[in-house]
């Protein structure tokens, strides 16, 4: 009896440190909300007054402690940086407010203004072709609503399976056979795409060139023949990384490798 008391003495306490723990847990987590709203409504107000510089050092440090960031901070912070008129660092957040939310007129609007800083204007080639259609298919839907989708499809699936085999009625059961076939294919096309927008959020990866002026050379060595040269603010798609390069890929599908430190990509 003495030890079974002892050994539910001893449950009690881990249990009792686990809770602990736990509360805590919950209440940093709750204490590190709260800080960043406060410290995001002084940024505004700061931005408001036009004091771009302290509001963009505010909106710097809550994505250091937040880590994970919304579009509207990426919006205000491209904001302050536009306003300052530091080039890169305004078209690079900008973009990331747009990864966050496609569909934002304000976003698009203001990243279009803040592109016209840049100095380099480089073609834009349309993708053409098959591939283009199943990416803008694809590109809809994020991989994390895609898979949502294929989720609701199936549980939905198994539903119409439970209503199909229960049901007595033909009507009824033919009602549910056809939904089933739906939702199947639904279901099919949902998982696909989440797979290949999953691949092109991996084989996809947009940067921003941020060294004041940097030559792109046709191999990745300093002695390499110069290509061409890029100034901050232009956008480029890695494709490659070897050693301390990147083979970099424009708009207009030009080609060359740069210096890894020269550019920031947005999907870090």
């Amino acid at each position: 009896m003495c030890q079974d008391k002892n050994e539910h003495q001893r449950k009690q306490i881990i249990m009792n440190k686990i809770v602990t723990y736990i509360v805590l847990i919950i209440t940093q987590i709750i204490w590190a909300q709260d800080a960043s709203q406060i410290l995001f409504e002084k940024a505004n107000e700061n931005y408001r007054q036009e004091k771009f510089e302290l509001a963009a050092s505010q909106y710097e440090s809550i994505l250091e402690n937040q880590k994970v960031a919304s579009a509207e901070l990426y919006y205000n912070l491209g904001n302050a940086y536009y306003k300052l008129g530091k080039v890169a660092p305004a078209i690079f957040n900008l973009e990331k407010a747009l990864l966050l939310n496609p569909d934002d007129e304000a976003i698009q609007t203001n990243l279009h203004f803040a592109q016209k800083m840049a100095i380099d204007d480089i073609k834009v080639v349309p993708e053409v072709g098959f591939s283009k259609l199943v990416y803008n298919f694809t590109s809809m839907l994020s991989y994390d609503a895609w898979a949502w989708t294929s989720v609701g499809c199936a549980i939905t699936f198994l539903l119409f399976f439970i209503g199909y085999y229960f049901s007595s009625y033909t009507n009824i059961k033919r009602t549910f056979f056809v939904g089933m076939f739906v939702l199947l294919t639904v279901l099919l096309v949902s998982i696909f795409s989440a797979y290949l927008q999953k691949r092109f959020d991996t084989n996809i990866r947009p940067a921003i060139v941020f060294a004041e002026s940097t030559f792109v050379k046709a191999e990745p060595k300093n002695s390499a023949e110069n290509a061409f040269e890029l100034h901050e603010g232009t956008k480029v798609f890695v494709k490659e990384e070897l050693d301390n390069w990147k083979r970099i890929q424009l708009t207009d599908k030009t080609e060359g490798w740069i210096k890894k430190d020269a550019i920031k990509e947005l999907k870090e």
